[in-house]
């Protein structure tokens, strides 16, 4: 009993010292709703009310730094091991990831609209480049076969030459290629949509001329995939 009276005496003095309860707990060791009961009735100065707030703020800063750290930790290593199971890819995954990525993207023709053409369209650089070394690689489609489309919201109309040649450099297609550039219009003023700062570009339709029958194939491409991926057990 003398030594938690002792403990407690010393507690209150470092509280009236204006001590944190955790600066307090690495000096006297007892639960934390021990301390709590000890020091209910101690009152503090304003100054060391804004001290203590300082440093519980600090505090919490600090306990969002690390867990920040650990998680930016976690998924660097979880990119790292994920990005090293693809080892290499063949021409033939190649076909198979270009046909599934058209049958998402992709025009499809329509009954009420035959002999339409392949369109593509997307906004991430990535996906478009893909797109068209597919074009490129495994269906064999000459440079001077593709045309290109830019959509952008109307509010970066005066933005239309950077956009145009920020595509130009994506695709490491000439400018000149990108001549067509249509605004999207919006009646909404104000949005909380985050791809229309800086960094956006608007999306980008890669067409194909005379490619209706190559739109057909994909199509077959796609159902044949589709059949074989059902016969999986």
């Amino acid at each position: 009993m003398i030594e938690k009276t002792e403990e407690r005496e010393l507690a209150i003095k470092l509280r009236k010292e204006g001590k944190t309860y955790s600066e307090i707990l690495s000096i006297v060791p007892v639960a934390k709703s021990t301390l709590s009961i000890w020091l209910q009735s101690v009152s503090l100065s304003k100054k060391q009310t804004q001290r203590i707030t300082k440093e519980r703020l600090a505090g919490s800063q600090r306990g969002g730094d690390a867990k920040r750290k650990q998680r930016i930790e976690k998924q660097n290593s979880i990119f790292s091991k994920a990005k090293s199971e693809i080892n290499s890819i063949s021409k033939k995954e190649l076909f198979l990831i270009g046909v599934v990525l058209y049958w998402a993207e992709g025009t499809k023709e329509k009954e009420y609209h035959p002999d339409s053409g392949v369109a593509f369209s997307n906004m991430d650089p990535k996906m478009i480049i893909l797109f068209l070394r597919w074009l490129d690689k495994i269906c064999k489609i000459p440079k001077d076969m593709i045309l290109f489309e830019i959509m952008v919201h109307e509010r970066h109309q005066d933005r239309s030459d950077e956009v145009r040649r920020f595509w130009s450099k994506t695709t490491g297609f000439p400018i000149s290629s990108f001549s067509r550039v249509y605004l999207k219009r919006s009646k909404i003023k104000k949005t909380n949509r985050r791809n229309v700062g800086k960094k956006y570009f608007g999306v980008l339709k890669i067409k194909v001329r005379k490619s209706s029958d190559l739109v057909r194939k994909i199509a077959s491409w796609s159902e044949a995939i589709f059949e074989e991926v059902l016969k999986i057990k």
